[in-house]
């Protein structure tokens, strides 16, 4: 197969996962063993393409990000927490994802942790549903010091390929008392420092390897990935908001065991 189109997949893929609790990493590598390619191969490029999804909710959102920048400058009290809230949450992903870099890294080449993955993490959505007692937070600069903290530890756990990081983190919210919406919020923009920080990383640590036709694909990757998560994210918060996330934790169920049965075959 041409490795364009396979990028042109592999983006596809990438914009409709990022954002559903149904990990975009884990479904990248299980895209890449399916067309017969390793995933190690793709690896860097399954990462640095993550940023065309986040710009999806910059183009989105951007409403909120004028209002939260006019209101730093001002020093405004919602905007400080919002900020203070999102930078809290990314620093567990920052120190330990420099300190178990390459552990992460060879995860990625595991196709069967991300199906166990997905299964897991379908039964602990399904937990998390039925027993999270949530209450209305006032967007995102209402969460709590101590819950942005704990936010950014759950999200660690998403390092594990197949977790999901919109999943950990979402659940992990809700768990912690944020209602849906504002833990799907946080979720979104706390994509944006922890993706592109792991996008930066990843290109740094392998720039030898990087080519002009390796930066090529990536760019492929990247605009497709912007244009479906585009689509995805308001048809992701009408399906959240009218039924929950047990679809989803079905889906993962499902697809879990089918990639098991699936490599256990090959």
């Amino acid at each position: 197969m041409n490795e364009y189109l396979v990028a042109i997949l592999l983006g596809i893929v990438e914009g409709i996962t990022e954002f559903l609790p149904v990990s975009s990493t884990g479904h990248l590598i299980l895209a890449s063993e399916l067309m017969g390619y390793d995933a190690a191969q793709w690896a860097v490029f399954n990462i640095a393409i993550q940023p065309g999804a986040i710009l999806a909710i910059v183009v989105l959102y951007w409403r909120t990000f004028l209002a939260v920048g006019r209101g730093l400058l001002s020093w405004e009290a919602n905007s400080v927490r919002f900020v203070r809230n999102l930078l809290i949450a990314f620093v567990p992903a920052v120190a330990l994802g420099l300190l178990f870099n390459d552990q992460i890294e060879a995860l990625l080449e595991n196709a069967v942790i991300v199906a166990w993955a997905l299964i897991a993490g379908g039964i602990g959505i399904l937990v998390v549903e039925r027993l999270a007692r949530t209450k209305n937070v006032l967007g995102i600069a209402g969460v709590s010091f101590s819950q942005s903290v704990k936010i950014g530890l759950v999200q660690c756990i998403a390092m594990i390929p197949g977790v999901s990081r919109s999943g950990a983190t979402i659940m992990g919210a809700m768990a912690l008392g944020v209602d849906r919406r504002t833990a799907a919020d946080f979720s979104f923009f706390l994509a944006l420092p922890t993706l592109t920080g792991a996008t930066v990383l990843q290109l740094f640590k392998h720039r030898d390897a990087l080519t002009a036709d390796s930066f090529g694909l990536i760019a492929v990757g990247f605009v497709v990935s912007f244009i479906v998560a585009l689509a995805v994210v308001k048809a992701f918060l009408a399906v959240v908001t009218k039924h929950g996330f047990a679809p989803f934790a079905w889906y993962r169920i499902v697809a879990g065991t089918a990639a098991l049965i699936w490599l256990s075959m090959r």
